[in-house]
């Protein structure tokens, strides 16, 4: 394994200050990259021995040399803690050590949530990986780097299977475990050998992808509710079952999201997941429902509907109001509008355009066939065999 190697380098800008001076500076270098440190000392070219790296011909040359002696002994330091700890030490652990005055990270876990909390990810994927991170702090914790092998994987998973969690739950979890320990050894915390993942395959059944029949839906569009918040909940899942919006980009919508094209209006906006701009004719779409919606409040109110967590509570207890024995979530009403745009004969590609897919294999996963459609498409089958015949029949008498 390699060792950082230090000097200290003097008026490495070669350039002197206002006072005539020049900063003193530990040079740590490792694998051929360097990085810089500052020892806050300032001196006079006079007083700075090149050849031999040290204070020179100055009252305090004694103190100065030891105070420096000192400062390299501490990052020496911090270089051990890091190997003690089985902790490959890179040149970046070694200059956040010194810059946030950091103790070595101890634990996976440590490391795993600093790394997380300090991300530019998205708030609700912050959440989602510290789900996981929970997971792995309950079933071990003081969880180190060297421990997360193969066997622990797998350990990991029956460990989450026997909680009662299901495949595709699991698959969730080991997913953002692999994203953690992919940044491990980005930053040098776990060597690429040791990649645990390599051997391990991480299972997934298709999903069942729940969505309201046309009868369900009906229910209710006629519930009535006098309660606020249960009233305001239920209209925005039903703007999202006639438009098909994420969660996430119905929560971003202000009035500026509609606009009006030869007079009618539209909904505009960007998918937040996807970046892909979606524009909806909302007048087309299921006889125009959403924009009843729309004119019963503020924009900015009704897209202000709280957390997904919090929405998806609500929408249990409207299900159970309406005698709906489906598990209904938020993002139910995007299913359930692909799949009776599906069923209303609108061809695939053309959902995948209001939906913002950028694939429609993504499309056809939303599709789903209700029974019913299946009977009247083979039912027009049958028909157009008639029509074939009695053509052909009127064809032999000609």
């Amino acid at each position: 394994m390699e060792k950082i190697r230090y000097r200290l380098v003097y008026n490495r800008k070669k350039k002197l200050n206002r006072q005539g001076t020049a900063l003193v500076q530990v040079e740590a270098s490792l694998n051929l990259r360097k990085v810089y440190f500052k020892t806050n000392l300032y001196l006079k070219p006079e007083h700075w021995d090149c050849n031999r790296a040290q204070v020179c011909n100055h009252p305090q040359s004694n103190e100065l040399n030891a105070m420096l002696f000192e400062y390299i002994i501490k990052l020496q330091g911090i270089e051990l803690e890091h190997w003690k700890r089985g902790i490959p030490i890179t040149l970046s652990m070694l200059k956040e050590s010194v810059c946030k005055n950091k103790e070595p990270n101890v634990t996976f876990i440590n490391f795993a949530v600093t790394y997380i909390q300090s991300s530019d990810r998205r708030d609700t994927t912050k959440n989602n990986i510290l789900t996981t991170i929970t997971q792995l702090k309950e079933f071990r914790s003081g969880l180190s780097f060297k421990d997360i092998t193969y066997s622990f994987l797998k350990d990991f998973e029956q460990y989450l299977r026997e909680k009662g969690n299901g495949v595709n739950t699991i698959a969730k979890h080991m997913r953002q475990l692999r994203t953690l320990v992919n940044e491990a050894i980005n930053q040098g915390y776990i060597h690429a050998d040791a990649y645990p993942f390599r051997k391990y395959k991480i299972k997934q059944e298709k999903g069942k992808h729940e969505f309201l029949t046309p009868d369900e839906l009906k229910k209710l569009e006629n519930l009535n509710i006098e309660d606020k918040r249960l009233r305001h909940v239920l209209d925005a899942f039903l703007f999202c079952c006639y438009v098909g919006l994420r969660f996430s980009d119905f929560c971003q919508l202000t009035a500026e999201n509609f606009i009006r094209v030869n007079g009618k209006r539209w909904l505009h906006l960007k998918s937040i997941k996807t970046g892909v701009e979606i524009r909806l004719p909302l007048y087309l779409l299921f006889e125009g429902k959403a924009l009843f919606l729309l004119d019963k409040y503020d924009i900015a109110c009704f897209s202000k509907i709280g957390s997904n967590s919090d929405v998806n509570k609500v929408l249990s207890d409207i299900a159970k109001l309406a005698g709906i024995k489906k598990h209904i979530t938020f993002h139910t009403a995007r299913h359930t509008c692909a799949t009776l745009l599906v069923h209303q004969r609108v061809p695939i590609t053309t959902v995948q355009k209001l939906l913002g897919h950028t694939s429609v294999k993504t499309t056809e996963i939303y599709s789903e066939v209700l029974s019913n459609t299946i009977v009247r498409d083979l039912i027009a089958v049958q028909r157009g065999k008639r029509n074939v015949k009695n053509f052909q029949g009127c064809m032999q008498i000609g």
